[in-house]
């Protein structure tokens, strides 16, 4: 095997170690992880589109790498200010309302995509 393949594997180890500790670690990887879980329940249940299936699958991931960014810029900030300073907690509020953004761009398109089949279900 090549180098450059090993280096690449040994990356991609890296980068699953790096969500395995994003699931262990961060209580809202966990309610990500949930509500993943029940959006392909929805998804499956109601028999959405390709279509339908890419955005969803786009939205939840933009949700999941925002969270990893924001627990990335978190433990960076933390290193880097241990103490209380105004300036890293913005950084850590900006980094969070990303993914607020992204959840609330996931809830819409959610919206989209189930409450039609829902309302027709009930």
């Amino acid at each position: 095997m090549s180098a450059f393949l090993r280096k690449r594997i040994g990356s991609f180890r890296n980068a699953v170690r790096g969500v395995n500790h994003l699931i262990r670690t961060e209580i809202h990887a966990k309610i990500h992880l949930l509500c993943s879980a029940a959006v392909v329940g929805f998804a499956v249940f109601f028999s959405i589109s390709v279509e339908e299936w890419c955005l969803v699958i786009l939205s939840a991931g933009l949700v999941w790498a925002a969270e990893a960014v924001n627990a990335a810029i978190e433990r960076v900030v933390d290193l880097a200010s241990p103490g209380h300073d105004s300036i890293a907690g913005q950084a850590k509020d900006l980094a969070a309302g990303a993914v607020l953004l992204a959840a609330f761009a996931a809830a819409a398109v959610g919206l989209f995509v189930f409450m039609p089949r829902i309302a027709i279900f009930l």
